[in-house]
């Protein structure tokens, strides 16, 4: 029986996850759920989950949800300092950080520090801080463990090859919703339009991500540092049916591909799980009725927050730092009609170019960094909003 933690339970991961362990209560509890805003939804999770403790990052929320989970004998914490502290509860074996962007971060570090294996489904943990994250990860003894899809396909292709050299990892995406439109349809599409996902359901912000195949760049930063890689190995192509998850190239030139129905039940399960296969109730692939499985090279010229990601991941130090936050400002203002599609990827590399570069950045950097990149980009965007 593990006991899992779970850092943003009202949020698609989190939700998912929690389907997962409802299939499964021979082998998995809930001791921890945390939520910022959607705070009936944790009320309600917490009722049917019994944790040991529940944690609202929004401090305006935390009488509400005390009141409401008191007589169940639910212990109640509010604020980031909690969040922080919650992971490190000796009841805790596994933490799944699910949270979305930065806010992420420290969570998973005292986690780590406190000697908890991660299933990890935030990708701008890494991206951020991911040398920083797989020293102490190291020294910890701690095993990071993917939640992402592609990361999961790449971690399960690699297990019992320890010992053979890979060549490159191929990371699959499906494109987005826009995959096949031109410079003058992107021009007009609206953020209703890009929450349109093809194949995924996701939360918000990475449903953008998507479309921008920025979530694809992060992906690759996030692989260099899961897998320790250079940027030379991590090829990225387009797979709308998106059956093979991600795979492996090996130095005699074999290649081996996961391959599942596109359903984030499976690699959460598999994180939560692992080194064990549990039974699943997900549908097969049925490969007569999906015909074929196509590939074709990501069009950088339209959708150039891929280039971005991965001039960060070449210029690396607190580059992908500065990129993650200017990033997670464009898309919020996307997302609120004050910028266009194309006006993301221009407040990302103007946050970058200016944004002062840091080789070797200490922890204390990164969180300046954070903070100095989102307020430039905050800038840029209520200019291109004023015009």
């Amino acid at each position: 029986m593990k006991n899992i933690a779970i850092l943003g339970s009202t949020g698609s991961i989190g939700t998912q996850a929690l389907d997962v362990i409802s299939k499964n209560p021979d082998e998995f509890a809930v001791e921890v759920l945390t939520a910022n805003q959607n705070i009936s939804l944790l009320i309600e999770q917490a009722m049917k989950y019994k944790p040991n403790a529940v944690v609202v990052a929004n401090e305006e929320k935390y009488k509400e949800v005390k009141n409401a989970l008191f007589k169940h004998g639910i212990k109640v914490f509010a604020g980031a300092k909690s969040l922080e502290q919650v992971v490190g509860m000796s009841g805790v074996d596994m933490v799944l950080t699910a949270m979305v962007g930065f806010s992420g971060l420290l969570p998973t570090i005292k986690a780590i520090e406190a000697g908890k294996h991660i299933a990890l489904a935030n990708k701008e943990t890494l991206v951020v801080a991911g040398k920083y994250i797989t020293k102490i990860a190291a020294e910890n003894k701690v095993g990071i463990i993917p939640v992402d899809s592609e990361h999961s396909a790449i971690f399960q292709c690699l297990v019992g090859e320890y010992y053979n050299p890979v060549e490159k990892i191929i990371l699959t995406a499906s494109g987005g919703p826009f995959r096949d439109m031109n410079f003058e349809q992107l021009q007009q599409v609206t953020s209703t339009d890009a929450l349109h996902h093809p194949v995924w359901q996701m939360g918000a912000k990475v449903t953008i991500d998507s479309a921008t195949l920025m979530n694809k760049g992060l992906e690759a930063i996030e692989a260099r540092w899961l897998f320790n890689l250079s940027p030379e190995q991590i090829e990225i192509v387009i797979h709308p049916q998106s059956i093979i998850h991600s795979m492996v190239q090996f130095g005699d030139g074999s290649v081996k591909a996961q391959m599942s129905i596109p359903d984030m039940r499976l690699p959460i399960q598999y994180a939560l799980s692992f080194p064990k296969r549990l039974h699943s109730d997900l549908p097969r692939p049925d490969f007569i009725e999906i015909g074929q499985l196509s590939f074709s090279k990501p069009d950088t010229s339209l959708f150039r927050n891929l280039d971005l990601a991965f001039e960060a991941l070449r210029v690396c130090g607190n580059m992908p730092c500065i990129m993650n936050a200017a990033n997670e400002e464009a898309v919020e203002a996307f997302l609120n009609n004050k910028i266009n599609f194309f006006d993301i990827s221009e407040v990302i590399e103007k946050t970058m170019i200016t944004i002062s570069h840091s080789s070797d950045p200490t922890l204390q950097d990164y969180v300046d960094s954070d903070a100095e990149a989102r307020k430039l980009a905050k800038n840029l965007i209520k200019k291109i909003s004023l015009k």
